[in-house]
């Protein structure tokens, strides 16, 4: 195989915890059934770990289509039900043009130039009240 074309991600994209963080690498096309395992493990894994991020690198990834835009804007949705953000690493100057084109806005996800800043913006945030803890009021 060609390494100038993009690889298609097939199986299980493999989903790496890091401290607090879940760190999703994608490379290449993301077919539907892959996708869905995707969103499915990160909610599985959010649910049991109580992680309060999520960094997915797009630097391998040519292009963004309105598919993958709508992928990872509903991860962003489960994430954030689960408590936890979801930050996006890695956009290429041309993905990011080619989503302002189709108009996609990408809601609940926060964008970073590379994975260590990502890392950092997830760091820098403040935790989230998780479900069934006690909330701290405001003085």
């Amino acid at each position: 195989m060609n390494d100038a074309y993009p690889r298609p991600v097939t199986g299980h994209v493999p989903v790496l915890r890091l401290g607090d963080v879940l760190l999703v690498t994608l490379q290449g096309d993301l077919y539907d059934s892959t996708a869905q395992q995707l969103q499915q493990d990160l909610a599985e894994t959010i649910s049991r770990t109580g992680v309060r991020g999520v960094l997915i690198d797009i630097s391998g990834v040519e292009i963004v289509d309105s598919f993958l835009g709508r992928v990872l804007a509903e991860i962003a949705a489960q994430a954030k039900l689960l408590a936890a953000r979801t930050v996006v690493a890695g956009m290429r100057p041309a993905v990011a043009i080619t989503l302002v084109e189709l108009g996609l806005t990408l809601p609940g996800l926060s964008t970073a130039l590379s994975t260590e800043a990502g890392m950092e913006l997830l760091a820098q945030q403040a935790p989230v009240t998780r479900p069934g803890s006690p909330r701290q009021e405001s003085p």
